[in-house]
């Protein structure tokens, strides 16, 4: 192939300005791909105004992306070794692009979902190739730094998310959150491409399992829509929600056979008869799965019921990636000289604490109040993602990494996708559950009454004080609904220490381990 080294050799690095530019680039082009995992996250409740739904379905934004994403990222290797590494990365930029662009110019939620699902789709090879790229052009001796760049945009992405989607939700149509990946996109696309064509790797013919890739499509996207479905529809009351889950049982079952048997898999399982990997990989895709439903839930229950505005609900929220971003160089340099199960343990005892903080906050807790807890989670990110791939991929063998890297975010994007609709669907059961009982406890006899007395003495009507009254039932009902779900997430994440226990302390200590 045009412009591959012969014989395999290896490029020179890129020097000066070159180096620079396409550095700025490549990093650009991760910060934009996380950027879009959690700028809408404030933004919910002003597109579902916007579009004329409830807060409840516009979280199909969220997961449609997530899940399109997961399925997405095990075709990362295949699609790189067909097409070619800078090709591939180039071409998924410009994609990103475009449906982004796509999404900006959305006019209803069924064209927005449709959008994400084609965002999230492209994405797949954003983030890896972007590291692989980064490594290749820095010099052998700068590699260390060229991760450390890689990581920084990782970590920065999602304090920017909330704080940029919460400003333009307030003061701009909320599309902008979208189109202002357009003039970056296109800048990351041309630039890569330019400085990059001549660097392409060696492409060979490679078969692809699509037969998996069918079997991974129906049962994780059966799974997705009826969890999203399920809270509107009564659950397993309605015919179309038992369809749904038993088309995900018996097409999950049937991918786990064919992707046992079939030669060449799309996602290698056979990875699971590692103990780290395994135990390593379930304990990451659950931790991250309580991550990414609490960093849902706090901005849904700041704007729908404390009042907050898009901007507010963003800014509360980054302290945590603030923190993660001023601890994770440090901890990295500690990271060798001490066991990655340790390190671990610190990140979910933070994440529990974190989680118990939130559970004591009232709807009169101040900003303050709310942004302790994330401080504390800051404590956890900067160790949680660390510790947890050094110990999945200890001992997997450099021919197998990208393939245990792929299944490790694969498991992790999806398990964050169900976990948000599971949390917003737990939260209104719970809601529902602690409104009947406050109801029952004011509804009648001397509480009402003398509720009812005070508020006609401040000049309300009867019936505007039982609105009153009702108002204040619903906030008291989805304050315990959220205190709650925080307060099982803080012992979920306690029993999640025991369960890093389980494995075997990583070779060579807790040496940084790249994602991919």
């Amino acid at each position: 192939m045009a412009g591959a080294p012969p014989g395999g050799a290896e490029l020179p690095p890129l020097r000066g300005g070159s180096l620079a530019l396409v550095s700025i680039a490549l990093a650009l082009g991760t910060f934009m791909m996380v950027l879009d995992s959690t700028i809408a996250n404030v933004s919910l409740p002003t597109i579902a105004g916007n579009l004329g739904v409830s807060a409840d379905n516009s979280i199909w934004i969220v997961t449609a992306f997530a899940v399109s994403q997961g399925i997405a990222v095990p075709l990362t290797g295949w699609l790189m070794g067909r097409f070619g590494m800078v090709r591939t990365f180039c071409v998924a930029v410009a994609l990103f692009t475009l449906a982004s662009f796509l999404c900006g110019i959305a006019w209803s939620l069924p064209s927005l979902i449709v959008f994400r699902v084609l965002q999230g789709a492209v994405a797949g090879p954003i983030m890896p190739g972007s590291q692989a790229l980064l490594i290749s052009v820095f010099p052998s001796d700068k590699r260390a730094t060229a991760l450390g760049i890689w990581s920084m945009t990782t970590l920065v992405a999602p304090i920017m998310g909330p704080i940029l989607g919460g400003y333009i939700s307030d003061n701009y149509h909320w599309g902008w959150i979208f189109l202002i990946n357009v003039p970056f996109g296109i800048f990351v696309s041309l630039i890569c491409w330019r400085g990059l064509k001549t660097r392409e790797t060696r492409t060979r013919k490679l078969r692809i399992d699509s037969v998996g890739l069918m079997l991974l499509v129906v049962w994780v996207g059966s799974m997705q829509v009826m969890l999203d479905l399920g809270k509107d529809a009564d659950w397993f009351n309605d015919p179309m929600i038992v369809v749904l889950a038993v088309i995900a049982a018996v097409g999950f079952v049937a991918w786990i056979i064919w992707e046992l048997t079939d030669a060449n898999p799309t996602v290698d399982l056979s990875l699971f008869a590692n103990r780290n990997f395994a135990i390593g990989n379930i304990a990451f895709s659950l931790g991250y799965a309580v991550f990414f439903a609490n960093i849902l839930l706090l901005p849904l229950w700041l704007q729908t019921q404390l009042g907050y505005t898009a901007t507010w609900a963003g800014l509360i929220a980054a302290p945590s990636g603030l923190v993660a971003v001023l601890m994770t160089p440090l901890v990295a340099r500690l990271s060798g000289k001490f066991d990655a199960r340790l390190l671990a343990t610190v990140a979910f005892a933070a994440f529990a604490v974190s989680y118990w903080m939130r559970s004591e906050l009232t709807t009169n807790a101040s900003a303050w109040d709310f942004m302790l807890p994330l401080l504390v989670q800051g404590i956890a990110m900067s160790t949680f993602f660390l510790s947890m791939l050094t110990i999945a991929l200890d001992r997997i063998p450099p021919e197998r990494m990208p393939s245990a890297t792929g299944m490790s975010n694969f498991t992790r994007i999806v398990a964050g996708s169900f976990a948000a609709s599971i949390i917003t669907t737990a939260w209104d059961r719970r809601e529902a559950f602690h409104q009947s009982r406050l109801a029952d406890a004011v509804g009648t006899g001397m509480p009402l009454n003398m509720a009812r007395t005070a508020l006609n003495n401040l000049g309300l009507t009867d019936v505007q004080a039982a609105g009153a009254v009702t108002r204040q039932l619903v906030g008291q009902a989805y304050l315990l609904a959220s205190t709650d779900l925080f307060r099982v997430s803080a012992w979920l994440c306690v029993a999640l220490i025991v369960i890093v226990w389980f494995t075997r302390r990583p070779s060579g200590g807790g040496a940084p381990v790249a994602a991919d």
